[in-house]
């Protein structure tokens, strides 16, 4: 269920699988994505399993509606508006308020400034990265008092470099924005790696607790893959401050 879990000085992350719920195929099992076209009532029941596993109250996970772009929005608690507002990014100083990603290849990010009490989550997919969504939720952090040189960084799973496989045109416009992306599928052809270019506007930012998972999405039949299978569930980065 809880793929990867790891604590830094107060501060959690966690990265789901996609074992021990209770959607059916093609979202089996453990399915955490509203808007995918899963049974809702399993996707509560999901929610409520994986916020359990990691003891967090699932009415204290705020989620996202995601939408490829580059804003981030400062919460206190769980959204009182009827309709999620179109964010990629959360950032909060509220301890015990845990940020959620969703992510089928995409690099869920989380970060977390232990000394000032601040947490953030982004959804870094190609789009994300090349409009800034992760500068975006770097400043956010820093307007709440985060300092980039405490800030502890870490990716889960996603589509790597070697499988995400994209047209020449499409790769150099990505290269020309942030170089690191830049990649070769391992059948030879134009590939981006998001991942890689996600770290590197990291360290430019001076960011240096930084890791990776070296899960890929569309290798692991452990993980939801969207490029891999299309109709497919949703995966979940979490961060909270204890």
């Amino acid at each position: 269920m809880i793929g990867q879990r790891e604590s830094a000085s107060g501060a959690h992350f966690a990265f789901t699988d996609r074992w021990g719920g209770v959607s059916a195929a093609p979202y089996e099992q453990l399915n955490l994505g509203g808007a995918v076209g899963d049974d809702p009532e399993a996707v509560r029941a999901n929610r409520a399993l994986a916020a359990g596993s990691l003891g967090l109250d699932p009415g204290r996970v705020v989620w996202m509606n995601q939408v490829h772009g580059a804003d981030v929005a400062e919460v206190e608690g769980p959204w009182t508006t009827p309709v999620t507002p179109p964010v990629d990014g959360l950032v909060t100083a509220t301890r015990g308020l845990a940020l959620a990603v969703l992510t089928a290849d995409c690099v869920p990010v989380l970060l977390a400034d232990p000394v000032a009490g601040v947490v953030a989550a982004a959804h870094a997919g190609r789009p994300g990265m090349l409009k800034g969504i992760v500068p975006a939720a770097i400043d956010a952090m820093e307007s709440l008092g985060a300092d980039p040189a405490r800030i502890v960084a870490r990716t889960g799973p996603a589509v790597c470099g070697r499988c995400y496989e994209v047209p020449e045109e499409m790769r150099a416009e990505v290269a020309a924005v942030e170089p690191a992306a830049h990649a070769e599928a391992s059948w030879g052809t134009p590939a981006v790696d998001v991942t890689a270019g996600v770290h590197a506007q990291l360290d430019r930012l001076g960011v240096r607790d930084r890791q990776a998972s070296p899960v890929c999405t569309r290798e692991s039949k452990d993980h939801f893959s969207y490029r891999r299978d299309r109709s497919t569930g949703r995966l979940a980065g979490y961060v909270w401050l204890g």
